[in-house]
C-alpha cells in the first residue's frame, strides 16, 4: 500500500485565499439584494414634524431612525426664524391590546393574543396627503399559566417591544417608499 502525502497549501497562499473570500462575500451578498436592517434608507424629505400621543413607544423608536436617515425633526410650535417642516407625520393611535384567545374547561386563561396597533398619516404643510390614514397591526400569541405568571409578564413585555420595533421599521419602509413630495 502506497502512502500519498496530503496536499497542503503554503501559509501565504491560504491567507490570500481567505482574504479573497472575505472580500468577495459582501459583493455576493449585495448582488442578491441583501441589506443590513440597520442601514438608513434615503427619504424624500429632510424636515419632518412629528405629532404623536404622549408616551408613544413607536414614536420613541422612530425618532432615532429618522435622524439616522438625515431627517431633522421640527419642534411644535415652530420656533421663530426656524425652517418649516416639509412634511407632517401624525400618529393618531399607538395602542397595545391584550385579549384572551383560549381558556380551559374550568375558565382559566391558557392563551393570550397580544396586539400593537399604529394609525398614522403623512401630509405636506399645504395639506396634500402623501400617505393617507393607514393602520398597521402586529400581533403575537402567548401561552399562559398561572404558575409562571412572573415569567410570562416578562415574555409579554418582550413581545410588545418586538411588535413596536416591527411597526417602527414598517413605518420607516413606507416613508422610504415615497419618491417625491
Amino acid at each position: 500500500m502506497t502512502h500519498r502525502p496530503s496536499v497542503q497549501l503554503a501559509p501565504t497562499r491560504r491567507r490570500w485565499l481567505a482574504g479573497f473570500a472575505l472580500a468577495g462575500a459582501p459583493l455576493l451578498l449585495s448582488a442578491c439584494g441583501f441589506r443590513l436592517r440597520g442601514t438608513a434608507a434615503p427619504l424624500a424629505f429632510s424636515r419632518l414634524q412629528l405629532s404623536a400621543p404622549p408616551h408613544s413607544p413607536v414614536a420613541r423608536l422612530l425618532i432615532p431612525q429618522l435622524q439616522a436617515s438625515g431627517v431633522s425633526l421640527v419642534p411644535q410650535p415652530l420656533p421663530p426664524g426656524g425652517a418649516p417642516p416639509e412634511v407632517l407625520l401624525d400618529i393618531a393611535q399607538d395602542q397595545s391590546e391584550r385579549a384572551v384567545a383560549g381558556t380551559t374547561a374550568a375558565g382559566q386563561v391558557r392563551e393570550l393574543q397580544l396586539r400593537q396597533r399604529l394609525r398614522f398619516r403623512l401630509r405636506t404643510l399645504a395639506g396634500r396627503e402623501l400617505i393617507p390614514d393607514t393602520e398597521l397591526l402586529q400581533q403575537r400569541e402567548l401561552s399562559f399559566t398561572e404558575a409562571q405568571a412572573l415569567g410570562k409578564e416578562a415574555e409579554e413585555a418582550l413581545l410588545y417591544q418586538d411588535m413596536q420595533q416591527a411597526l417602527a421599521r414598517q413605518l420607516m419602509a413606507r416613508l422610504a417608499a415615497l419618491r417625491s413630495l
